[in-house]
């Protein structure tokens, strides 16, 4: 049965026989639309409309018509009554609301749960602001907006409220999925791909600056504090908030220079390597390792404040100075850095604190790129050696 159809041919008739309602269908669900007397005053009429909670199926098409008549008929007799068409559907409507608010209240509870430490507990909580707030706000608002209240509609509604490709649908979508299995409601199949992010196509042609580029907006940055911030993420990759939290002391003069990142940050602690070395001593970073005084002094109580804010801090010092780069584009540029020193990819991402999966989908281009050169010039020293 076409639906569409069928509404249009029911409706057809109650135009022919005077009637100013019309059955509409709002996603999965029908309603009643048209010209009813004002909830303030019934001697004002205007252009509203009754939510019925049916589906838009033939069954409920027939109690559409069915009500659509008795609505008519209660007008011409005066004797429609706004409490007797609200009541049961809203209070029906709030049930389901509350209902999908608890949900997503147990999850956060349930996120939080394990995390008493205050230094654990500040990085979910900045991790919960970042990857699961935005996303719940969204889903909340659609809900509300959307007719159709099936829990599929409602997780794909909010995820192709995201532009596609983008690294916020990606990121929905992990989140999504995860609130998903909280529910124990299995996603259909095409969730995964229709989650995909921003990896490849987005990052792998990023405007990431050049070495060239990263050394002449370092001599530009006029404050000494964040110059030391500015070497430390070109020089070893570092997320903004890390910046703030690891540990300097390798970067004396005697020290191996190998930076150990807290277990207080988003990924946990794990080890870095300077690519290039030579920025180390270029952008002057071993005096942090004899005084982490240095770096601007910022408020590092996740007591007080959470990993999100302190990263926030060096966003808007770049915006300050007019750099024209985003703080992540340095990490970027450290990531394709070590790709053409040969570093192996797992080494790599390990020490971006990130899996390998993402890792390569993330920098596929260059990473395909170098290998496909490893490729030719292995083909070429082969063809070479028979001459």
């Amino acid at each position: 049965m076409n639906i569409i159809h069928e509404i249009n041919v029911i409706n057809k008739n109650f135009l022919i026989k005077g009637s100013k309602l019309k059955i509409e269908k709002r996603g999965g669900k029908l309603n009643i639309r048209g010209s009813l007397p004002s909830k303030e005053n019934k001697n004002i009429k205007k252009v509203q409309r009754i939510s019925l909670g049916i589906n838009a199926d033939y069954y409920g098409l027939e109690e559409a018509k069915k009500k659509l008549q008795l609505i008519d008929l209660q007008i011409e007799l005066d004797q429609f009554k706004w409490e007797n068409w609200i009541t049961s559907s809203t209070q029906n409507d709030n049930k389901t609301y509350e209902l999908f608010i608890k949900k997503i209240n147990e999850f956060e509870i349930q996120f939080f749960k394990d995390y008493r430490n205050d230094h654990l507990n500040s990085a979910r909580k900045s991790t919960w602001n970042s990857s699961y707030k935005p996303y719940f706000k969204r889903m909340i608002s659609l809900y509300q907006k959307n007719d159709n209240k099936d829990i599929n509609n409602i997780f794909f509604s909010t995820l192709k409220s995201y532009k596609e490709g983008s690294r916020s649908r990606k990121q929905c979508g992990t989140s999504l999925k995860v609130f998903a299995e909280f529910l124990e409601h299995s996603l259909p199949s095409e969730w995964k791909s229709l989650s995909r992010g921003y990896g490849i196509k987005k990052a792998s042609f990023r405007n990431l600056p050049d070495d060239d580029l990263i050394e002449q907006l370092w001599e530009n940055i006029p404050n000494k504090e964040w110059k030391y911030v500015f070497g430390l993420m070109a020089t070893y990759g570092l997320r903004n908030h890390e910046v703030f939290f690891c540990d300097l002391s390798a970067l004396k003069d005697s020290g191996d220079k190998i930076l150990r990142i807290l277990p207080t940050t988003k990924t946990g602690e794990h080890q870095v390597w300077p690519f290039h070395p030579k920025w180390v001593d270029l952008f002057e970073l071993s005096s942090l390792g004899h005084d982490p005084t240095l770096l601007p002094k910022i408020n590092r109580d996740l007591r007080k404040t959470t990993l999100q804010n302190i990263g926030k801090r060096i966003t808007d010092q770049f915006n300050r100075y007019s750099l024209n780069i985003r703080p992540y584009d340095l990490r970027h540029a450290w990531a394709v850095r070590t790709i053409f020193y040969d570093l192996p990819d797992t080494v790599a991402a390990r020490m971006m604190g990130h899996s390998v999966s993402l890792h390569t989908q993330t920098y596929h281009h260059w990473i395909t790129k170098r290998d496909q050169q490893k490729a030719v010039n292995n083909a070429l020293l082969k063809f070479a050696g028979k001459d």
